[in-house]
């Protein structure tokens, strides 16, 4: 009886995790502005992050090593 219960228990949660998959997006392409606000950004003094990047990059011999589009080949 107690394995009926947890096999129920999990198949419902399956169930309802699987729920949460859709086709459709939740963010409709209109609403993508109210997302890219200042407000939603993480770091909370930009220009300090920025100097921070700076140091860590020109430290570490890394430039552009913290995401920024390039090749490998140090033709940039």
């Amino acid at each position: 009886m107690k394995r009926l219960a947890v096999r129920l228990v999990f198949g419902a949660m399956v169930l309802v995790n699987f729920s949460a998959c859709s086709v459709e997006p939740w963010v409709k392409p209109y609403e993508r502005d109210r997302l890219a606000d200042p407000i939603m950004n993480l770091n909370r003094d930009p220009v300090s992050t920025a100097y921070i990047n700076h140091v860590h990059e020109a430290r570490e011999g890394a430039r552009g090593a913290s995401g920024s589009a390039g090749g490998g080949c140090g033709c940039n």
